[in-house]
Parts: structure tokens; sequence; C-alpha cells
């Protein structure tokens, strides 16, 4: 979809579709009321009979009105007019921009920048409407070959700005919104594949071909260039499966030479069975969404380069199956991470933890800034936060808030749970080092208590995103969290954010 940013009237608009804003109760937008001057007060008649109330996200699409050059006319409600909240303003967008991607128009004029929740922004309006667009837009119908579902035909989307505001920084906030998309839509496409497809060799190739468009660093471990580094956690995972596992690293250099660099991890098990610990079978396809975590930390790597900004970004990619079979790893097994802790594996369904805890030491080698590991990791976080938040930990409060604020501007909230040493002792083991679990209650503490223990010689946190990476039911499908949380904590980290 091609965005732009221009200034004009909406009569004058010579498009398939204006739209413009309305407020609880049928009083009009400034905008709105020029549309009304020119339909001969036919729109405020039309809010007046009831048939658009304006409560935030409803919508009325006319057509063919009497004076408007436009061949629709697209009534979004805004809500109360001095009580716009950021979530019913975002609920205009998404209503918006379903009705928008589900009309026969080819290209729409948005007049909805003009207001918005006190405080925001111009910039901050139309990475909403961008982002908004492009998630209705996006489709994964690869594989529908018959009777294919019809592709919208929205394709040009012009947002207005008054003339008297300063466009530049509202063009920096289109660029980087339509960054933010592209990598959304690479992890939700990643995300959605099917994991006969998406295998870890299928990652890596995606890799390499991101490195050849943006001029990346790339490098791909092999199963035994892992053993030679002593990963014996990473591959105890991967030793059930028929599928190589793989360990890539993904460099891009935009800062100062020396400055070092924010690496991300991702966890990329592209199926989990739970191996000898099987899972039920009852929507256990949702499992190659377990690899989210890679495909998160991908298409944020995906937006820097497009976006080019000013800094060093490094990402890790653990990835491999969890499968059973003869050779898989069995309760009461003991391994030997790269750092030379070893584990009693007691659950072989906790081996996100297993494979990023080698990711997390192999990362020391870069000499990070700030480490930060995106997972699938836990029920428990489900259980938690739900589909709202992510779950943070850190050892580092700065990084937290930091974090946290990243995500409350981006809508892509995460919440800061605790990360004491008192449950540190739930992971004891009696023949190892420390057990991959640690009991029922409180899970995913334990999870992040786990990866603590391979972190401490550089400033870390950890996203539990295991209720934001899909979705279920008639929804089913990837969502493209965390990504607007890591670009725009990036993003402002660079000093850039608009």
């Amino acid at each position: 979809m091609e965005f732009s940013i221009k200034s004009g009237s909406p009569d004058k608009q010579r498009v398939g579709c204006v739209v413009v804003g309305v407020f609880e109760n049928g009083k009009l937008s400034a905008s709105a009321e020029s549309l009304d001057k020119a339909a001969g007060g036919g729109i405020a008649e039309l809010c007046k009979r009831g048939d658009m109330d304006g409560k935030a996200g409803s919508v009325l699409l006319l057509q063919k009105l009497h004076g408007v050059s436009a061949d629709r006319v697209l009534l979004v409600g805004l809500g109360k007019e001095r009580e716009i909240s950021e979530k019913s303003y975002r609920d205009a967008c998404k209503a918006a921009a379903k009705s928008l991607v589900g009309s026969q128009s080819s290209e729409a004029v948005v007049f909805l920048i003009e207001t918005g929740p006190k405080k925001s922004s111009l910039a901050w309006r139309v990475r909403q409407w961008v982002l908004a667009l492009e998630e209705c837009a996006y489709r994964f119908d690869d594989f529908k070959h018959k009777n294919p579902p019809t592709p919208p035909k929205l394709n040009q989307v012009v947002l207005i700005v008054d003339p008297k505001n300063e466009h530049k920084e509202v063009e920096i906030a289109l660029q980087q919104a339509m960054a933010i998309a592209e990598g959304q839509s690479l992890t939700r496409t990643l995300g959605n594949l099917p994991g006969n497809i998406c295998t870890p060799t299928y990652l890596a190739e995606q890799a390499q071909k991101m490195a050849e468009t943006f001029e990346l660093k790339c490098q791909i471990l092999e199963e035994a260039d892992m053993a030679e580094l002593g990963m014996g956690s990473l591959l105890s995972v991967a030793k059930g499966s028929a599928q190589p596992p793989k360990l890539i690293a993904l460099s891009y250099r935009g800062g100062a030479k020396k400055s070092k660099p924010v690496v991300l991890v991702g966890k990329g098990i592209t199926f989990d069975s739970g191996g000898i610990s099987l899972k039920p079978g009852a929507d256990m396809d949702e499992m190659k969404f377990d690899m989210c975590g890679a495909a998160s930390v991908l298409g944020t790597m995906q937006a820097v380069a497009r976006m080019a900004l000013p800094i060093n970004l490094t990402v890790i990619v653990p990835t491999c199956e969890n499968m059973p079979s003869g050779r898989a790893s069995k309760p009461g097994d003991i391994v030997t991470s790269m750092s030379g802790q070893t584990i009693e594996i007691l659950n072989t369904d906790a081996e996100g933890r297993l494979i990023l805890c080698d990711a997390l030491t192999y990362a020391e080698r870069f000499d990070p800034e700030v480490v930060i590991d995106v997972a699938t990791l836990t029920g428990a976080c489900i259980v938690a936060l739900g589909a709202v938040a992510c779950g943070l930990f850190s050892n580092n409060d700065a990084l937290a808030k930091s974090l946290l604020d990243a995500g409350t501007e981006a809508h892509d909230r995460a919440w800061h749970m605790p990360l004491w040493d008192d449950y540190q002792e739930l992971l004891k083991s009696n023949f190892a080092d420390m057990a991959n679990i640690g009991g029922r209650y409180a899970g995913s503490i334990t999870a992040a208590c786990f990866l603590a223990r391979f972190t401490e010689k550089y400033t870390w946190a950890h996203l539990d995103i295991a209720g934001v990476s899909h979705k279920s039911g008639g929804e089913k499908g990837a969502t493209g969290r965390p990504v607007p949380l890591l670009t725009h904590y990036l993003i402002n980290k660079a000093g850039l954010l608009a």
C-alpha cells in the first residue's frame, strides 16, 4: 500500500473514498462540516436521524453524495469530542481501515489526522493510521488455490494534514510507520507458515536473503559448529528431530564503528510437539507459532534496516524443532550448556529456555550494550496477562522502563514482572546445577530466573510473548507483536522518534 502526506479540502477530492470524523451525538468534525456544506446538509441530516451516532469505532459508508467529488464518503465515529482516548482513536482507525479495505475503493483520502487524543502528536496519529490500514490489509492466503480470496483493491492512501503544520516530522513518522508495518508483515508471514515449510533451514535462508537485500553480515552455525562451541543444551532439544538445527547471527551496522550493539535473541522452535513430554493433541497445530520470537526479531531487523537507523543491531536466532523420537531427550537427562552450567531436564516441553540459554551465552561475544530475548516461553504468562501485554523481566530497571515506555507509545504493551532471587530456589536440582522447570507455580517467573543465570555479564531483558504473539479461533494467526515495541525502543534509542 502506498501512503503520502498532503493538504487539501475534502469536497474537492476526486478519489474513491474520503474519510471524515463524526463526534458522539452527531457533531461533525471540521472536515465533515466542509463536506456537509458541499452536500447541502445531507450528512448532518443523516446524523440527526441517528444513522451515525458518532460512537468510537462506528462507521457509515455513503455513496455518490451530491456536491462531493469523491465516489464515497466514509463517516467514522470518534466518540466524545473532549474525551477522545488513545484506545477510542485506535478503535476508530481500525474500524475505518476495515471498512476501507473491504470497500471497492482503490484510493482513499483520510481527514482524521486533524483531531485525536489530548497531547497526541500528528506523528503519533499518522503511525496509528498506517499501522491500522496495513494490519487490515494483510492477507496470508498463499496456500488457498481453490477459490482464493480476492485481494483488497485499496492501494493508495493520502493522509491530509493542515498546511499550517510542519510536514517534515509527519513525513518521518510516515516512513517509520511503513517500515514497522513491513517488519510486522514479515513476522506475521513467518509465523503463519506451516512447520513443514518454515523449518530451521528456511529461517536461515530468509536471514541470508535479508542480508543480501540490506547488506548485512550473516553467519549461520550448523550442528557441528554448535557442538564445537559446547552448546549441549540447544542440541539436546534438536536431536529428536530430523530437521538440522541452525543458529543465525545477523548484524546491522548503522551506528558508530566502536558503538556497542543492541542484541536481540529470538526463540525459533519451528514446531513444538513437547518432545517426550508430549503435548495434548488439541490445538497442537498452533505450535508452529513457537518460533514467533525468532520471527519478531527478524521483523525488527527488517524495519531497522529499512529505516537505516543510526544504531548497531545484532539478531541471534537459535532454531530447531522439538520432536519425540528414539534420539530425543528424556525427562531426567542432564546436559551441559555452553556456559558450562549443567541442567537437569525434568520436562522436555520446557525447551525454549534450553535453546535460549546457549544463544544468550553466545551473545557475549558481540560485547553488547544490552541484550533482549523474545520468546513464546510459558503458558503461565498467558494465564497472568492474557493477550493484552507481554511479560517483561530484566536485570536492569532503566532498560525495563525504556521498554515499557516504548510499548506504551506503540500500544504494544508489556508488564514488568518480578525477577527476585527468592524464586531461584525453585530451580534447585538434586543432580545438576539447576532444573529446567521450577514446579507448578510462578512458571513465567522461574523460566525468566532460569535465563537470568546466563545473562550476568551484561544488561538484559526478557519478553515472554506467549500471550500476544498469535491469536486462536476464528482469527487464528500471528500478530506481528512485539515488533512495534522493539522498533519504538530502537527508534527512541537512536533519538529519532517523530
